[in-house]
């Protein structure tokens, strides 16, 4: 016998715990679950709340005595969910140069022009350095590596063009610190990129290419 639902009304101990455990992996119930922020802040908070009731009774001058060890805890706290919120939200510290559609050089060479245009520097130099990238892979100079890492192609071209290694490694340094690590992005930085392109553009290997 089934009811309006379709769920049968009789049910067996076992099929009522796997129907019970169907319903309840349903995501709408999860949507106001702790974050992992809240349980490692939750759990700090448990631990300090036990030591500082074993040690207010065993302490001499009691709980008056512990009040920085109170104000501790609560620093602690804090400390968790700004770091493991921070973690949670960040990328890594060296991400890839590409978004998952990447363009020609031509146009990363564009929109970068089109952010500098506007002031917006950041972009630009994310831009600008794709741009570079994507160059050096349309001349067959870097094999074409969704993944790669703008140390790495930095690396990588540097081999090739000897000449230009010391601002490759730059503009893959002032990319890393704009895009990841949280450094405000300036002209003088937007300048120096353009001045890395103009100079990779212009090189040529001095080795073998494999």
């Amino acid at each position: 016998m089934t009811g309006s639902t379709g769920v049968p009304v009789d049910l067996t101990r076992d099929e009522a715990q796997r129907a019970a455990q169907r319903e309840l992996a349903d995501p709408r119930y999860h949507a106001d679950d702790p974050t992992l922020a809240d349980r490692a802040a939750e759990w700090a908070l448990k631990q300090l709340s036990e030591l500082v009731e074993q040690a207010g009774s065993v302490s001499p001058g009691g709980y008056p005595g512990l009040v920085m060890l109170g104000c501790l805890a609560v620093l602690v706290v804090v400390a968790i969910r700004l770091t493991v919120g921070r973690f949670a939200r960040s990328s890594p510290s060296r991400g890839t140069v590409f978004e998952p559609a990447p363009r020609s050089a031509t146009q990363y060479r564009q929109a970068a022009d089109d952010h500098a245009a506007r002031g917006a520097w950041a972009p630009a130099v994310r831009e600008r350095l794709r741009a570079i990238v994507r160059d050096l892979e349309q001349r067959d100079l870097l094999d074409i590596r969704p993944g790669r890492t703008a140390d790495e192609a930095a690396a990588e071209a540097g081999q090739l063009l000897p000449d230009c290694a010391t601002g490759l490694r730059e503009a893959a340094q002032i990319f890393d610190d704009v895009c990841y690590g949280e450094r405000p992005a300036t002209s003088d930085m937007d300048a120096r990129l353009r001045a890395i392109d103009d100079a990779t553009r212009q090189a040529h290997p001095t080795v073998a290419i494999r």
